[in-house]
């Protein structure tokens, strides 16, 4: 029997329990060489991402990689995410979620996201807006599980 982490397990619940209270479930992702998102959308080698079900297809959260389909700026991408860069999973509208500890290192800021450093389109619902008006999760509502 393999030693699964149980970190994959929670996301699965806490989105669950966003979608089922009609919330709207973002994760907090680490960018790195093995993150795929857009291109100009992570700052500082983080994005935020809304994986609620009108802003994603076909979305399947394994216990390795978060993977969908989302537009920015009105044209689609396919999304990966390692379940181990997913730093938080959180309600927007209320900051209610759960916050993990850092598993994997960036090394460099040069990663899949960060190039061109291009603006967002703020129509859309998926990518993180700019630091002043990033939807941010209150650290008294997470907790951070190692």
């Amino acid at each position: 029997m393999t030693n699964t982490s149980t970190k994959p397990y929670l996301l699965r619940a806490i989105f669950e329990w966003c979608v089922d209270q009609g919330f709207t479930p973002h994760i907090a992702v680490l960018v790195d060489e093995r993150t795929v998102v857009p291109s100009g959308y992570a700052q500082d080698g983080q994005i935020v991402l809304n994986l609620g079900p009108e802003a994603t297809q076909q979305l399947v959260m394994g216990n390795e990689l978060i993977t969908f389909q989302a537009r920015f700026g009105g044209v689609a991408h396919a999304l990966s995410v390692p379940v181990s860069n997913v730093l938080a999973i959180y309600a927007r509208e209320n900051g209610h979620g759960m916050a993990f500890e850092p598993e994997a290192a960036v090394e460099a800021p040069d990663v899949a996201g960060e190039q061109d450093g291009g603006q967002q389109d703020e129509s859309n619902p998926v990518a993180t807006p700019p630091a002043e008006k990033r939807p941010t999760a209150p650290r008294n509502h997470l907790k951070v599980v190692k």
